[in-house]
């Protein structure tokens, strides 16, 4: 079943969702499953990938994740590996719209919510001249409105751990010319090695993307992620042995996680680090990629979330 086709409104389907929240995080995690991928979901024995992935989410609790899923907070973990200099430009982190100086901001920034994700607390800002500041000052003030205990409908419990939702608003990073515009690098990692990446391009902010698959060593691989378009311009930059270096060393110490960088003209920006892909609902084309990716995903490592 296809809920969003039936209930089209996304912000609608997550008041229906939040209205749910009591119910226990592993009921709604088996129900979005079966939901969302038309199979039961196995936490007893998981073996596939996006099994896995629910079953992280209930028992890994690592504190350090909390700070690692902020967009704000993220960044003194990256300075403490020594990699400070891959942090994009940040003009300022704010608990208010009202506390921002927009006379002070560039021409051109990028407007996120620290614990937003989806591509849907993203504002980006071409033209400051253009803009209607009331409009972006009612889209933070909703971010920032949001219940910082809330449980969202993928039960990610870093993201409402009781850390409020701020405002951070960094440097544009201009798209080069041609094909594709600017290549987003998402490494799959594990226990501080890539599997996979996913390449995207062409992404229209909230909407759509294109996606590509590669293995740690850029070949690209016959899978695709169903509902997206294959990134057909994606290339290999120049510098991907340091790009891969990067991922590695920013998701050592962690069972698993997704390190997203960019490459500019070879200058090397960090994106986010994202614990749960997609909250562990995506579907691979062929299936057995999802059982294939799962058997590199160890579990028994770190029971009890060490």
């Amino acid at each position: 079943m296809n809920y969003k086709r039936i209930i089209k409104s996304r912000s609608l389907r997550l008041k229906i969702l939040r209205f749910f929240s009591f119910v226990p995080d592993e009921t709604m995690l088996r129900f979005q499953y079966l939901i969302k991928t038309g199979r039961p979901l196995n936490l007893k024995n998981p073996q596939r990938f996006t099994e896995k992935l629910q079953w992280y989410k209930l028992h890994y609790k690592n504190p350090l994740m909390i700070p690692c899923v902020d967009k704000a907070d993220v960044r003194e973990y990256v300075e403490s590996k020594g990699l400070g200099d891959i942090l994009i430009p940040c003009y300022g982190v704010y608990d208010s719209a009202d506390d921002i100086d927009w006379g002070s901001l560039p021409d051109q920034f990028v407007m996120k919510d620290t614990l937003g994700g989806g591509g849907t607390s993203v504002v980006i800002v071409k033209d400051k001249s253009s803009e209607d500041i009331e409009e972006l000052k009612r889209k933070a003030d909703l971010w920032t409105a949001k219940d910082s205990r809330a449980k969202g409908s993928g039960r990610e419990w870093p993201y409402y751990s009781g850390k409020k939702h701020r405002i951070i608003i960094e440097k544009y990073i201009a798209s080069p010319d041609g094909a594709g515009g600017l290549q987003d690098y998402k490494f799959f990692c594990f226990g501080g090695k890539t599997a996979f990446l996913y390449v995207m391009g062409d992404r229209q902010v909230g909407e759509s993307v294109k996606v590509s698959l590669f293995d740690r060593d850029f070949n690209k691989l016959p899978v695709h992620r169903v509902g997206d378009l294959d990134y057909a311009e994606a290339q290999m930059p120049q510098n991907y042995r340091a790009l891969l270096e990067t991922a590695e060393k920013l998701s050592s110490g962690f069972p698993h996680v997704r390190v997203d960088l960019y490459d500019v003209g070879g200058k090397i920006y960090f994106g986010e680090m994202t614990f749960y892909n997609a909250s562990g609902y995506m579907q691979f084309d062929p299936d057995e990629f999802d059982i294939e990716i799962g058997k590199v995903f160890e579990l028994t490592t770190f029971v009890g979330g060490k």
